[in-house]
């Protein structure tokens, strides 16, 4: 019989699997939402009139708020309150503002001439959509976070179940995140919702507000199936031992507290000050683990956050703000990286099944190796790609098939080691703490997370003074 993670106590029932999916369906709502903003809005503030130059200073939220949002939502997550539980209602407060923040950037140019804005200079739609943007980060690491601890408690100690816990949720990122770049690379939503198409959002902006306003019903419906999905019984700071009940077809969880077991220590979020103390005890395997993936994702960013501008204005020569024929080349770029995002995401889907298998075959560190090196190449390639593209004609002309096939190849073959970077990592860590006698050390894990995001701050400003 199965115990239960937060109480030490054992369950006379589980959690349907089916409730468990149901929960992790918000992840593809997210994603959906998340695919968009990273194939979409580096072109679109460009539109607005923000220079390619300071684009970048737009995405230092992603990482900031990651360091500060995720821990302190996870520790009030813990000592919430509330009659809906610990959980629900951080979920549903993160996806109430996640449609706050994509309204304001789908609107920011309507908004932004309603108060005055002329069609050449937009300095208050640029305001706007800077405050939705932020909002939007914000929102979306004060979501994802709660809905993984409610996953966890609903799981228990059962290690299967918390398997196909982390299965569902990653199938629906998945899902999101092909349903979020084919959506993005779809150039006739403005067709399909013409109110969207005003005097001051022309056919790229009226497409972008479409996506978002899809992405609004994605949300709103997988949240609604989320945070009905089962109750959670409200937590009192008074009591030692938060209980949690599940309802499955009119059944509940009833807990059996077990008086001969040793209570289990409450479980925390690692604080930033507790991440900072765990630097001392590391193994030495563990520093080459966080150097390896700092450096990773320091190679990542730059694909990640112009990957669409890159096939707009590399690979089609179009302009964002250029005359009519450079800016259609690059909105058809970007249409083409949205494709190219989605391939990436559908080989990303394909490799995570197979990580596992490979892991056993190759090792989990020589699959890390491995997949470094074939990013390694495949950024090399857009270099070659680019000059490539340079030797053609200046004059506005659609590149060739050859040209636009060697650039969908490098996203789809990028799925595969992004794959390999969202997972291995914290395989090796968990190895890593384990032979060092720690166990399964959560700080450490949390470390891996924390170095990511404390490395790509200064990244993107290295980016700028480069750019």
């Amino acid at each position: 019989m199965n115990r239960d993670l937060r109480t030490g106590g054992r369950l006379k029932s589980e959690v349907p699997l089916r409730t468990l999916a149901r929960i992790a369906s918000v992840a593809a709502g997210v994603q959906f939402g998340w695919a968009l903003q990273l194939s979409l809005l580096t072109p679109y503030v460009q539109v607005l009139g923000i220079s390619h130059t300071w684009a970048s200073y737009i995405w230092l939220c992603g990482p900031i708020s990651g360091m500060f949002v995720q821990p302190l939502v996870g520790y009030y997550s813990d000592r919430c309150e509330s009659p809906w539980g610990r959980r629900r209602p951080f979920i549903f407060i993160g996806a109430a503002h996640v449609v706050v923040a994509v309204m304001l950037i789908g609107f920011s140019a309507d908004i932004g001439y309603l108060l005055g804005d002329s069609l050449t200079s937009r300095p208050r739609a640029i305001i706007i959509f800077v405050l939705g943007f932020w909002l939007l980060d914000l929102a979306n690491n004060m979501l994802q976070g709660p809905c993984r601890a409610l996953l966890a408690d609903l799981s228990g100690r059962n290690q299967r179940r918390t398997r196909s816990a982390n299965a569902f949720y990653s199938l629906f990122m998945a899902v999101g995140n092909v349903l979020g770049f084919a959506t993005g690379s779809f150039s006739k939503w403005y067709k399909v919702l013409p109110f969207t198409k005003t005097e001051a959002c022309d056919v790229s902006c009226s497409n972008l507000k479409s996506a978002f306003l899809i992405a609004i019903i994605i949300l709103a419906i997988t949240t609604f199936l989320s945070v009905t999905a089962t109750p959670e019984k409200r937590w009192s700071q008074a009591e030692s031992k938060p209980i949690l009940r599940a309802n499955a077809s009119g059944e509940k969880i009833i807990v059996e507290d077990d008086d001969n077991e040793q209570e289990d220590e409450e479980i925390q979020e690692a604080f930033i000050w507790e991440l900072f103390s765990a630097f001392r005890d590391l193994p030495r395997p563990m520093w080459y683990l966080l150097v390896t993936t700092a450096l990773t994702w320091i190679a990542w960013f730059p694909f990640l956050l112009f990957d669409t501008d890159w096939m707009g204005r590399e690979v089609y020569r179009g302009e964002p703000s250029g005359p009519g024929p450079f800016s259609s080349l690059y909105d058809r770029g970007v249409r083409a990286g949205s494709l190219g995002l989605m391939l990436n995401s559908l080989t990303l889907g394909v490799t995570s099944l197979m990580i596992e298998y490979m892991s056993r075959k190759l090792g989990p560190k020589l699959l890390l190796a491995l997949a470094n090196t074939i990013l390694c190449i495949s950024l090399a390639c857009t270099v070659l790609i680019t000059k490539a593209a340079e030797s053609l004609s200046n004059e506005p002309s659609s590149p060739p098939t050859t040209l636009k096939i060697m650039a969908l190849l490098v996203f789809t073959v990028l799925g595969a080691p992004l794959a390999v970077t969202y997972s291995v990592p914290f395989a090796l860590t968990a190895t890593f703490t384990s032979s060092a006698g720690g166990g399964q050390d959560e700080s450490a894990t949390g470390l891996v997370l924390y170095v990511r995001d404390i490395v790509l701050v200064p990244t993107t400003a290295t980016g700028l003074v480069l750019a």
